[in-house]
């Protein structure tokens, strides 16, 4: 079960401050999730997606193949959902029964107290002992239709709200692993023990940490309505119909991430406003208040600096403070991502130090582009060298601590010696690509960086130079007419920024000659500033 629902680690930060953007448009809503107004996730959830993780289907085995020890499933998407032998769960034959009677109308109790299981099936039988073509059963999607392929999907069913997970046709009680106090852990277990139905099984979410009795029983009873609710439309459910959805997107994201640390939830919608207040005021009333809605003349993502962290961090390079940056490449097979120092120069630690410093940094900043890509499979980091043992663990420790509040289950191996981290990370929806690039204004029909990409680089560099030998000397830019109007346009100019920043005034020269993604810092003389 831990596969298919990651529980939540959230542990309680000092001076972390966490928001939620919610942006609107008549076909599609996005959420960006800001750490300290860094933006570390962002969702979309487009009107055509009818296929959610979590979303329970009443389909049909259109065919069960021996060969792959699976079946594939109608629920109703364009390729047939992918139903493999391990994911049909032990209790198959009950659920099989149950919804064979459920349909018929012959079953008015769901509750399952008094319902008798079957024999669990064989964990190493084959697919064509149990399912047999056009026959009905219920299915969760665990995993969204990807690239060319159908949804994978599990009959193994579970129902999450905030603090439990709730799966019939079971009776076992288990305690996330990111619980880490044993008495914690025993006493949690004991309580859902009293209070669980007979017939379903619990899953205890790291987020009940602390709770009382009564919040985890309202929890469950909410699963238990609407297990019931899902059941009774059974009868005149036709194939395939979606018989469960799983809460929106702002919901389902507030249910599995909310803690103490939010402090804002900014939308420019009025009904998804309220929606979302209706479902804080049940989770977390005494938080209503931090529910805004936005009224504002800019755009809300311009407004809390999220376009702009958006085309500096989807692109193949990402820049990192001090002048190192990372470039992310995928191929059919994994991602692969490099660590570059960039021309940062430190006199006052050796190579080795300077090494480690890097890789820190390069750490915290892989972890948050894995989640806000979204980015899944095998994913191979190519840190600087480190020849010290010491360095090498606490890089490890470093990026397992940075990636504990990672919601997709994953798995990191030590660093190898050629400096090496294999990292393997769930995916359940397409992985979150943007463009960042735009048309060349040269009219050469070619594409290149977006300006606010360039002007990050432009900014690195810049900060790189002003701590170096060349800090008092004077700084001239070189750049194409457009870039130049771009940073000197406004009040304040990004020239000005730099000026209140830095104490240092930029002068800013435009050439004709340069294409659009070249400059050059220089000194009064035209010696360029390495």
């Amino acid at each position: 079960m831990f596969n298919r629902l990651p529980v939540i680690a959230t542990t309680k930060l000092t001076n972390v401050n966490t928001e939620l953007i919610v942006r609107s448009s008549s076909d599609a809503v996005d959420f960006a999730l800001l750490k300290n107004g860094k933006l570390i996730e962002l969702h979309k959830e487009e009107d055509n997606n009818s296929f959610a993780v979590g979303d329970i289907f009443l389909a049909k085995i259109r065919k069960p193949v021996t060969g792959l020890n699976a079946a594939f499933v109608n629920v109703g998407y364009e390729k047939d959902a992918f139903l493999h032998y391990h994911d049909l769960g032990p209790q198959l034959s009950t659920l099989l029964k149950f919804v064979k009677l459920a349909r018929t109308g012959k079953l008015k109790d769901f509750s399952l107290k008094n319902f008798p299981f079957e024999k669990d099936i064989d964990k190493n039988g084959g697919i064509n002992d149990v399912v047999k073509a056009n026959q009905s059963i219920l299915v969760q999607i665990v995993k969204e239709p990807i690239s060319t392929k159908g949804p994978r999907i599990s009959s193994e069913l579970s129902l999450a709200g905030r603090y439990l997970v709730m799966v019939p046709f079971s009776d076992r009680v288990s305690v996330s692993q990111k619980i880490g106090s044993r008495e914690e852990k025993d006493r949690l277990k004991r309580l859902v023990t009293s209070i669980k139905p007979k017939g379903f099984g619990v899953i205890i979410r790291t987020v009940a940490e602390g709770k009382k009795v009564a919040e985890l029983d309202r929890d469950l009873q909410n699963l238990l309505n609407k297990w019931t609710i899902m059941c009774k439309s059974l009868n005149r459910a036709g194939h395939p119909s979606k018989v469960l959805v799983e809460l929106n997107r702002a919901s389902s994201i507030l249910r599995d991430v909310f803690n103490d640390s939010f402090t804002g939830i900014h939308v420019d919608d009025e009904s998804l406003f309220d929606n979302i207040k209706d479902y804080l005021l049940e989770i977390a009333p005494e938080k209503e208040t931090i529910v805004k809605l936005y009224k504002g003349h800019a755009p809300i993502f311009e407004k809390f600096g999220i376009e702009r962290q958006i085309k500096t961090s989807f692109g193949r390079t990402a820049s990192m403070s001090r002048g190192a940056y990372l470039v992310i490449e995928h191929t059919e097979a994994l991602h692969v991502i490099d660590v570059n120092s960039g021309n940062r120069s430190n006199k006052a630690k050796n190579q080795e130090d300077t090494a480690l410093e890097v890789n820190l940094l390069a750490a915290s900043e892989i972890a948050r582009q894995l989640r806000l890509r979204d980015m899944g499979g095998i994913i191979v980091v190519d840190f600087i060298d480190m020849t010290r043992g010491e360095h090498r663990r606490k890089l490890f420790d470093h990026l397992r601590e940075e990636m504990k509040d990672d919601r997709a289950k994953h798995k990191i191996l030590p660093p190898s010696k050629f400096g090496l981290v294999q990292i393997t990370r769930q995916r359940v929806r397409p992985e979150m690509k943007i463009k960042t690039s735009e048309v060349d204004p040269s009219g050469n029909g070619q594409e290149v960086e977006a300006p606010i990409v360039l002007i990050e680089k432009i900014n690195v560099d810049l900060e790189r130079i002003l701590k170096g030998p060349h800090r008092k000397s004077d700084i001239v830019l070189n750049l194409h007419p457009f870039i130049a109007a771009y940073l000197t346009k406004g009040f304040p100019s990004i020239r000005n920024k730099w000026f209140l920043e830095h104490k240092k005034w930029v002068k800013i020269q435009p050439r004709d000659a340069y294409t659009y993604l070249e400059y050059r810092f220089k000194d009064k003389n035209g010696k360029v500033l390495k």
